[in-house]
């Protein structure tokens, strides 16, 4: 069994200020610990991860691809997220198809849950910008959506309202923080950064391009079935739209130009006034994942590590800090996530 030797009342140093490490922070400040939170970067955070990500909170969707553990994580994150941003949009999520695709858009359907079939009546009535575009949706309504770069800094707020300490700039090292204090306890959130200390971890790059246009209008993300992987149109405020999906083993940066023909191609087939949009910024993002693709809490030598997350960040880093934090206050243990590596 693992085994904390820590008081349940330590102070707790957290090492990236990203989804992972600003929701461990801010459930160990809630609860009553000393928190500082120490991320390199400076507090724009350009350099992290988070900020080229999705921001979908997508669980049954995600059931068509990943593991059972992810749905049970990210349900049980989207209870946190309304609990503690009770204004994160619900607004639910569609997954659309192209007659060509209508046998994986079928097979999308069997393999997820929690979705009603609309058809084309029903997906104008629910988004009246895609009137005519496809003759049938699937609606998964509990499900949401955040924007990255304005919820990373609403989440650093609320640590600081908790009490809690954000140390920009600092490249403060786990050995250095758990010698600066010994009796307190670690957290590295450096995703693919502790690859120094954890080697099976690697980078997936995924990829996104920024349009602006005011010809379409959407309240909730999209999917479409595409054959290799689907696009996802994702709206922002003001305006924008997010357009990713890729999943590329690769550790380079950038956007390749296959991908942002392939992006920007099928986000006109969505709708053809995305051709007319104002392409804003490409940019790409590595996601830390383990050979399985799963997260992990691992324990070692007295610190613990939160990595893993995959494509999943935004999805599943609330369940993963209140389960570090029922470890170190009672002792628990998930067994399908905690490690002693």
């Amino acid at each position: 069994m693992l085994q904390t030797t820590k008081r349940p009342d330590s102070p707790v140093s957290i090492i990236g200020a990203g989804i992972a490490g600003a929701w461990q922070a801010l459930l160990f400040a809630r609860a009553g610990h000393a928190v500082t939170l120490h991320e390199r970067g400076d507090e724009a955070m350009t350099d992290a991860t988070s900020h080229w990500a999705g921001g979908m909170l997508a669980p049954y969707c995600e059931a068509e691809v990943a593991e059972p553990i992810i749905s049970r994580l990210g349900l049980r994150s989207l209870d946190i997220w309304r609990r503690e941003l009770p204004d994160t949009p619900f607004n639910g999520s569609l997954v659309v198809a192209h007659p060509r695709e209508r046998n994986d858009f079928e097979r999308f359907a069997r393999m997820t849950e929690g979705h009603q079939r609309l058809d084309a009546a029903g997906l104008a009535a629910l988004e009246p910008s895609l009137e005519g575009r496809f003759r049938d949706a699937l609606f998964f309504p509990a499900e949401g959506h955040v924007e990255p770069r304005r919820v990373l800094p609403k989440l650093h707020e609320r640590i600081r309202a908790a009490g809690g300490t954000i140390k920009f700039c600092s490249d403060a090292t786990a050995n250095d923080l758990a010698n600066l204090n010994p009796k307190g306890i670690v957290i590295d959130c450096r995703g693919i950064s502790a690859r120094d200390e954890q080697p099976e971890l690697r980078g997936v790059k995924g990829e996104m391009i920024l349009i602006e246009t005011s010809e379409v209008q959407l309240a909730r993300p999209v999917r479409l079935i595409h054959p290799r992987w689907p696009l996802y149109v994702i709206p922002r405020e003001d305006g924008l739209f997010m357009l990713g999906a890729t999943s590329i083993e690769a550790e380079d940066t950038g956007v390749s130009v296959r991908s942002a023909l392939e992006l920007l191609g099928a986000a006109y087939t969505v709708h053809p006034a995305f051709g007319e949009a104002r392409i804003l910024e490409f940019g790409s993002g590595l996601r830390p994942a383990y050979p399985d693709n799963l997260p992990r809490i691992g324990i070692r030598d007295g610190k613990i590590s939160v990595n893993g997350l995959y494509r999943h960040g935004f999805l599943i880093a609330p369940a993963l800090a209140e389960l570090t934090l029922a470890y170190v206050q009672r002792g628990q243990i998930d067994n399908e996530v905690m490690q002693c590596l």
